[in-house]
């Protein structure tokens, strides 16, 4: 898929509230298939990448079905896991396979996790090697990506993990086999990472040991989970009511994680007009309505390595919103921003570049020189919060923008194009080239 846009005309002005939270879907739906009893999920994310987890979760057992605009999910309980009939196929999602590998690892069954050409390339010794200690048995393709061949071990031993990274999904796939094995689990990181697995388990039932412990044993119950709009997919509005003079947007229902809210702080420093009205809880997520009007010409800021964890999907954006700032932006730390859906810091390079932007890329960061945005022809590399980014940044082109390899986008927020064009974006989907 292609996309095309054209600079906005006017402001950008309406009331918009995003998708679902992508990473607190994935859970909802892992959890409420490992619960006994019945579970209720409203505000589920409706994309590619929460279908294949919902379909993994069916084949190992869970059943579900719509009611009065919730999604019911019937557990499999202490009646266990299904092995699955055939491999169990990611798609796009690094966030369920590894979640997923860390519970398939403690079961008395073998199973297999697959997923598309871009999550066959991401890295997985870091969930494989601590799963090892604790008993797991893995195989995987030569260089530690995916296929995750499983040879199941209900005899799991609980360990005390000291992570080399900030990661989220590290910590939650160690958490999940430790609820199997034998004894305590934890896991301490060099950075707090996104902490949506320790907020939703104590609503199924499990009481953490400490700040990021499970005792083996314990057991998810049916829970009821309301998730929040999107921070991620929100950031995309706000940058973009940020850049284009005029703009008024509101966006509602935004999850404000503190472990995810650093695209605030980072628009903040910048001298963005961002208010935010109506807090309110969604279970144990912080939520609230956001305001961001265009504020004028904003500055570039440092964004060092302990500002990265709680905005890593939003450094994309970020660098897009970077360039048309005065001065330069300077992030450092973000290496992990090369092993997502795609090299991200080389994409957003590359394309930023073609764009007539200035700019300096190193081993974690980057350096760029805000300025005129000149039009031209991209590659999103198959990466969707990439292309998304460079479609907000088209909005303030001197120019028409193409956006090459832009089909994910579906993976995170299928109605991307509509909303935009909703709020008075220029953006349109072309097939051909």
């Amino acid at each position: 898929m292609i996309l095309r846009t054209e600079p906005a005309p006017a402001p950008l002005s309406g009331d918009l509230t995003p998708p679902g939270d992508k990473s607190i879907s994935h859970r909802a739906l892992i959890f409420g298939c490992l619960a006994a009893g019945e579970s209720r999920i409203r505000g589920l994310l409706d994309s590619e990448d929460i279908r294949a987890t919902a379909e993994a979760c069916r084949q190992l057992g869970m059943t579900a079905r719509q009611e009065d605009g919730e999604l019911v999910l019937q557990g499999v309980g202490e009646a266990g896991l299904h092995q699955p009939a055939a491999p169990l196929d990611m798609g796009n999602s690094g966030t369920a396979m590894r979640l997923l590998a860390g519970v398939l690892a403690a079961q008395d069954f073998d199973s297999e996790l697959i997923g598309d050409a871009s999550l066959s390339r991401r890295p997985m010794r870091r969930i494989v090697q601590p799963l090892e200690r604790m008993g797991a048995r893995i195989d995987t393709a030569e260089g530690g990506t995916p296929p995750l061949r499983i040879r199941g071990n209900p005899r799991l031993r609980g360990i005390e993990y000291d992570s080399p990274i900030a990661s989220a999904q590290v910590k939650s796939c160690l958490l999940l086999a430790g609820l199997y094995a034998t004894g305590h689990t934890s896991v301490r990181e060099p950075l707090k990472s996104r902490d949506h697995t320790e907020r939703m388990l104590p609503a199924f039932g499990v009481n953490l040991r400490g700040d990021c412990g499970v005792r083996g044993g314990s057991r998810l119950k049916g829970a009821s989970v309301q998730v929040p709009a999107d921070i991620s997919s929100a950031s995309f509005f706000l940058v973009a009511a940020a850049m284009v003079p005029g703009s008024d947007l509101l966006l509602r229902e935004v999850g404000l994680n503190e472990t995810r809210d650093g695209i605030l702080h980072v628009l903040r420093a910048m001298g963005a007009d961002l208010t935010v009205h109506n807090r309110r809880q969604f279970g144990g997520e912080e939520a609230a309505d956001l305001r961001v009007r265009y504020a004028g010409r904003l500055e570039g800021v440092d964004i060092p390595p302990e500002r990265v964890p709680a905005l890593i999907d939003e450094l994309p954006v970020v660098l897009a919103l970077a360039a048309v700032a005065e001065g330069t932006t300077r992030v450092r730390g973000a290496a992990e921003l090369r092993v997502k859906e795609s090299d991200r810091l080389a994409v957003m390079g590359r394309g930023l570049s073609a764009l007539g932007v200035r700019l300096r890329e190193y081993d974690d960061g980057m350096d760029v020189e805000g300025g005129a945005i000149a039009g031209g022809r991209v590659d999103g590399a198959g990466d969707h919060r990439c292309a998304m980014s460079f479609a907000v940044l088209g909005q303030v082109a001197d120019k028409a923008v193409t956006i090459d390899g832009a089909a994910n986008v579906d993976t995170s927020y299928p109605g991307f194009v509509s909303d935009l064009r909703s709020t008075g974006g220029r953006v349109a989907v072309a097939e051909d080239g």
